[in-house]
């Protein structure tokens, strides 16, 4: 009795998890923004990467110019 409920709930998890076709149409349109978005996101990353770097850096270069001046 007890294994059959068992059973019976990892029947019913696994058919709950198990994936299933979303028969979706996805347009050019819908696929060129997303593209464009992940092109933007990677931009962005990227630029604020190089922002952190460089500001500290331009100071840095900026501060030895003065004092050997």
């Amino acid at each position: 009795m007890f294994f059959e409920k068992i059973l019976l709930l990892v029947s019913l998890l696994l058919l709950l998890f198990s994936p299933s076709n979303a028969m979706a149409y996805i347009g050019p349109g819908m696929g060129l923004s997303a593209i464009g978005t992940v092109v933007a996101f990677t931009g962005a990353i990227l630029l604020a990467i190089v922002g952190f770097v460089w500001y500290p850096l331009k100071r840095l270069l900026a501060k030895r110019k003065t004092k050997n001046k």
